[in-house]
Order: C-alpha cells, then sequence, then structure tokens
C-alpha cells in the first residue's frame, strides 16, 4: 500500500500546486507594474515566492537533462552528444561523445541506483569530461521497466557493470561512486579471475560502503535494526496501474528520498527560507541555483525490489563482501584474483552516509595488486557529495584520479 498512499498524496496536491505555479506566473507578469508602487511591490514579490516555493516542492519522476553541449578539449571547444552505446530494459551505457581528433581513456562512471537518476553525477562527468573519454550506466526508472523484462537483483547490477565494460573495450578505466562500490569490486573480481580482456586498466571506489562494520554511521544503524522482513514489509510498494512497469514491486524512490531529507532536515528547512529570501530580493542567481538542486534532488526514480533488499541483506546486514561470502551467479567472488587493476579509494573526512575506513577496506581486500598500484585520498572539509562533486571534488579530488588513471592507460 505505500506506493498508493503516496501516489494519492501526489494527486490530491496536484490542483494545489498547479495553482500555485499558474499565480507565481501572474504575480512576476505584475512585478514590473508594481515595482512603482511602494506598498503593493513588496507584496507581490512575497507572494509569488511563497506560490514558487508551493509549486516547486513537489518530486518528479522524470530523468533531467545531462545539458552538456560542448567542453574545452585543449585550446578548443568540442561539441558533445549523449549516444546509446548499449541498452537493457534497466540501464542504458550512455557515452558523452566529444567532436575531438583526441584519443581519450575511456572512463565508465557507475552512478548509484538508490533513489535517484544518474544524471546526480553531473558534476563529477562534467569534471571529467575535457580529459577522459566518458561514459555512464544510465539507469531506468524501475516503475517504468514492464512485468515481462524480468527482475533485477545484485548480481543484474554486477553483470550490468560486466557487459558494459566488455564493450568499451580493453583498457577502459571504471569509477564507483557511492552505494555501487561493493558490486563494481565485485565485478572486476570476477572479471580478473575470468581473466576477461575487458578487465579495467583501473578502478576508483568513491564513498562506497566496501566494509560497513567500520565506524557505522546512522544509515548503516538503521539497516541493521530491522530484520529484512521489516523492509520487505514496510518500504517495498507495488506499481499502480497507470505506469508500464504496473505491478512490479519497488523500493519508491520518494521513500529514500524522504529518508536523505530526514537526516538534514534542518539544512533542507534554511534552504528553502533563504530561497524565499532570495526570491523576495531579486538575487537571481542564488535563486536559480537553489532550483537547480532541488529540482535534480526532487527526481526521483524507483528501484527494483529485489535489488534494493539484496543490498540491504548483503552489503549492510551480512557484510558478505568483507566477510569473503559475497556470491555472483552461485560462486564466490575473490577479490584477491585482481592483480593488474590499480586501485584507488576515496572517502570524505565529514562523511555521514559512508564513514572513513568503509571505502579503504577494499585496498585490504584485494592483497595482490602490488602495493605501487594501490592508494587511498582522504579529502579534507567534506561530507559525502563533496567527495564527487563541487569545488573539492574538482580541485583536490579529481587531480588524483585523473593522475591514477593516466598512469595506468
Amino acid at each position: 500500500m505505500i506506493y498508493q498512499i503516496w501516489q494519492a498524496q501526489q494527486d490530491l496536491q496536484f490542483p494545489m500546486r498547479a495553482f500555485a505555479e499558474s499565480a507565481g506566473r501572474m504575480l512576476r507578469q505584475w512585478e514590473s507594474v508594481t515595482n512603482s508602487v511602494p506598498l503593493a511591490a513588496p507584496f507581490v514579490r512575497t507572494a509569488g515566492a511563497a506560490m514558487e516555493l508551493i509549486a516547486h516542492s513537489r518530486t518528479t519522476h522524470t530523468r533531467p537533462d545531462y545539458g552538456f553541449r560542448s567542453v574545452q578539449v585543449g585550446n578548443r571547444a568540442a561539441a558533445v552528444t549523449e549516444e546509446v552505446v548499449h541498452e537493457t530494459p534497466f540501464g542504458t551505457l550512455l557515452r558523452f561523445a566529444k567532436d575531438t581528433p583526441v584519443q581519450q581513456p575511456r572512463v565508465l562512471v557507475v552512478a548509484p541506483m538508490s533513489g535517484h537518476f544518474s544524471t546526480l553525477l553531473r558534476g563529477t562527468v562534467e569534471t571529467l569530461l575535457p580529459d577522459h573519454d566518458v561514459y555512464i550506466t544510465d539507469w531506468v526508472n524501475a516503475r517504468d521497466v514492464p512485468l515481462s523484462a524480468g527482475e533485477f537483483a545484485f548480481d543484474d547490477f554486477t553483470d550490468h557493470i560486466i557487459r558494459f565494460l566488455e564493450v568499451m573495450g580493453p583498457g577502459s578505466h571504471v569509477l564507483a561512486v557511492c552505494q555501487p562500490a561493493p558490486a563494481t569490486l565485485a565485478a572486476v573480481a570476477v572479471m580478473a579471475e575470468a581473466r576477461n580482456r575487458a578487465t579495467p586498466a583501473s578502478m576508483t571506489l568513491m564513498a562506497g560502503p566496501v566494509d560497513t562494520r567500520v565506524h557505522p554511521t546512522k544509515v548503516n544503524d538503521l539497516a541493521k535494526s530491522k530484520p529484512l522482513d521489516w523492509f520487505e514489509t514496510n518500504l517495498i510498494g507495488t506499481v499502480p496501474e497507470r505506469y508500464a512497469g504496473a505491478g512490479r514491486r519497488v523500493y519508491p524512490g520518494a521513500v529514500q528520498l524522504q529518508a536523505f531529507m530526514s537526516m538534514n532536515l534542518a539544512r533542507h528547512m534554511k534552504a528553502h527560507r533563504t530561497q524565499f529570501e532570495n526570491i523576495v530580493a531579486g538575487k537571481v542567481e542564488e535563486a536559480a541555483a537553489h532550483r537547480r538542486f532541488y529540482d535534480e534532488y526532487f527526481a526521483v526514480m524507483d528501484l527494483p525490489a529485489e535489488y534494493y533488499l539484496q543490498t540491504v541483506q548483503r552489503i549492510f546486514q551480512d557484510h558478505d563482501l568483507p566477510r569473503g561470502e559475497l556470491t555472483h551467479r552461485g560462486r564466490r567472488v575473490r577479490p584477491e584474483a585482481i592483480r593488474r587493476t590499480a586501485l584507488l579509494t576515496v572517502e570524505g573526512e565529514r562523511d555521514d552516509i559512508c564513514s572513513i575506513g568503509q571505502t579503504m577496506a577494499a585496498l585490504d581486500l584485494c592483497p595482490n595488486i602490488p602495493l605501487g598500484m594501490r592508494h587511498h585520498h582522504l579529502q579534507t572539509g567534506v561530507g559525502h557529495y563533496g567527495v564527487f562533486s563541487g569545488r573539492r571534488w574538482a580541485t583536490e579530488v579529481y587531480p588524483q584520479v585523473r593522475a591514477m588513471i593516466q598512469a595506468n592507460s
């Protein structure tokens, strides 16, 4: 019933938000007229700001645009086009192809399947683009996947990474952000043991839960506080009839969004108060930045139930990977089989989702990678998102990633 209750709430609130959006447009048109009326102008701006906040406080299930049109490569601007390289019902291997003859290292960015679209890593990709041939796992909203496509479980996620790397070809590199770090490590281990020619030359794991027994966070404690049956009973819903994936069991992205927001509720409330003040004060750039962030943040995607539940159990409850018990298609995953793939782990000093040590644990799980090819970077002064987006990512973390990729290309 969880999905039906949420959908009913959205349907009931739709008329109010539609009215607020229309009223906001009308008030913005009046604003220029009332600027010469001292008493009316502040009222119109204040009412317009209120209407905008009401209209935009909604979730959507539409993937935002990546928005890349060109990028500076060397001393010239190169046009960027999105190219579908490989496609399955659950995910697309998307390439940001550049109009340039320069051969650059191929990098697969493995985005999390955790309630948001892969566009959440727009800033990560933007920084990588000038120096690399960038591909990304563009996951599909589970509510749009027909039941006829079958299930999508943890092993299927791992298989997608393997298949995408095979399509990209030998000598590629892989960079996983947050949640997919364990699956990416598993994929590379499986490929290495099979002596797959497409085994990546390097692997970067950023703020990912490789071993959540290390300095557990509130997120980790929550995952262990309830039995798996509780998660299935209370957090799994069924896609309503109106959507292509009708009947599919999913973990609704809206539920995940609520969980994320509750962790930093005061910060989100402050951000919206500041947005109200910015609109009233006419601070156009600040207001636009807020809109861009929350348009992305409120764009949610549903997760296949089997993938979500297996991730909770295997990664957060049973710790299968660090205990040497993780399996793929019935066979034990052996990170020690990785010998020729360089490894870089990256963590944030203030990360309250994936704490210090949880990602670095991958280094100990891969003892047969030569010491000179195993690296760790702890980024000071950043939380979870600062590891892969923002100024510190671009100026301090990225140089470490770029140097490692270049050294192994």
